[in-house]
């Protein structure tokens, strides 16, 4: 399948939604839920995303006055949790949450997916948006990101950065940045997230792209330190943190990590409505904004998903077609 029609297949499905289009309380919605709603999760319990899905399910749970029970089904680049949503009711009772590269870089990784991203899933709401962060060892010789890109040019592939897999936003994020610096390193994969930030603070590795709610333990223990932030500007939970650009990197480079709700695509369209048009009520919550702030996360607006998704889907495209990166 020619690039082209790959990014109309990855952004289709979210363009296709309609947002506001459909009153709440329309037929069929008034009174759902009728029984528990089950949200199927690909990240382990504990993860800041996992936990981020839990605070909203439990205001969920509160509104709808049913149980909401989050089901971790990790590993296998989110394929078991997919499989268990296409295994699962239709009718809105099996919801999922997704990683932003299962729409985003997938269709470009895989020379074939378990699903379809156009036909298979109906976005219903983005719940978070995370910068990630340049981590290293406290001790690291590395005082900005001017540092590192100079070390990575004079030692082509000697310096190594980690992920948790390939093809995943910290592995993607770090491609894209070798490719803007013209530089090449060496990735390093570890089995859990918890596995790679210690091989960044005992020095394993000289990097790693790490959000808050995955890194912030060691970088509040004082065993990692952030070298700099990679987004548009610097955030208000951490001021003192520079951007890449401010840091002595390329300007305006940003690599986010993100995650949605959806629904089988079979799902009853006022039933959507009600769910998308009640999540995006919890996401106001003060209580909640204030637990977003302590993970780093950021609310990402509905309205900003679909051209966001369609500049990401072009620039993984882009990095993988370069590094010749593919998955079987």
């Amino acid at each position: 399948m020619k690039r082209r029609s790959l990014l109309a297949l990855a952004v289709a499905g979210v363009a296709s939604m309609s947002i506001g289009s459909l009153p709440a309380m329309a037929q069929g919605a008034a009174d759902w839920p009728q029984k528990p709603v089950r949200i199927i999760t690909p990240f382990p319990a504990g993860a800041g995303p996992e936990v981020v899905l839990r605070l909203v399910a439990d205001r969920l749970q509160k509104m709808w006055g049913k149980p909401v029970v989050v089901e971790n089904r990790p590993g296998g680049n989110g394929f078991i949790a997919i499989r268990a949503l296409k295994g699962g009711d239709k009718d809105g009772y099996d919801l999922i949450q997704l990683d932003n590269v299962h729409l985003t870089a997938y269709p470009y990784l895989f020379k074939q997916l378990p699903y379809d991203p156009k036909g298979d899933f109906e976005v219903i709401a983005p719940l978070f948006k995370a910068s990630f962060f340049f981590a290293v060892a406290t001790n690291s010789p590395y005082k900005n990101v001017a540092d590192l890109v100079a070390e990575a040019k004079a030692k082509p592939d000697q310096l190594n950065y980690g992920s948790w897999s390939i093809g995943n936003p910290v592995h993607l994020g770090s491609e894209v940045f070798e490719s803007a610096t013209g530089t090449k390193m060496g990735h390093v994969v570890y089995k859990e997230t918890s596995q790679l930030y210690t091989g960044v603070a005992n020095g394993d590795i000289a990097w790693a792209l790490g959000s808050y709610g995955t890194s912030g333990s060691l970088q509040r223990g004082g065993k990692i330190r952030y070298l700099a932030v990679a987004g548009p500007k610097r955030l208000a939970a951490h001021p003192d943190i520079p951007t890449v650009g401010e840091a002595g990197g390329p300007k305006d480079f940003e690599v986010s990590g993100w995650t949605m709700i959806a629904a089988p695509k079979t799902i009853n369209p006022a039933v959507a409505q009600k769910i998308r048009t009640d999540i995006q009520k919890v996401l106001q919550d003060p209580e909640i904004l204030q637990r977003y702030a302590s993970f780093g996360y950021e609310p990402f607006p509905l309205d900003q998903l679909t051209p966001y998704m369609a500049s990401e889907s072009a620039k993984y495209a882009d990095v993988i077609k370069k590094g010749n990166i593919s998955l079987e």
